[in-house]
């Protein structure tokens, strides 16, 4: 079985777009842990941030989706 670029770039993006997911969840880790010994304002400019994030995830997925169905 071979493979082509064409083949790999679906599997690809969605690996990307899991490690990017991953760091979002280490980040608001992080993110509460700073919140909860009172830098609320740090807190506020990375929520505010994650939330690119979060807007971009429904499209990015829906896309990956058919990106990786066969036709």
């Amino acid at each position: 079985m071979t493979f082509s670029n064409a083949d790999l770039l679906p599997s690809l993006l969605f690996k990307i777009n899991h490690n990017l997911l991953a760091l979002e969840a280490a980040i608001m880790e992080l993110t509460l842990w700073i919140e909860q010994r009172g830098s609320g304002e740090i807190g506020g400019n990375v929520h505010n941030a994650l939330a690119t994030i979060s807007k971009n995830e429904e499209l990015i997925n829906m896309t990956l989706a058919m990106a990786m169905t066969p036709e």
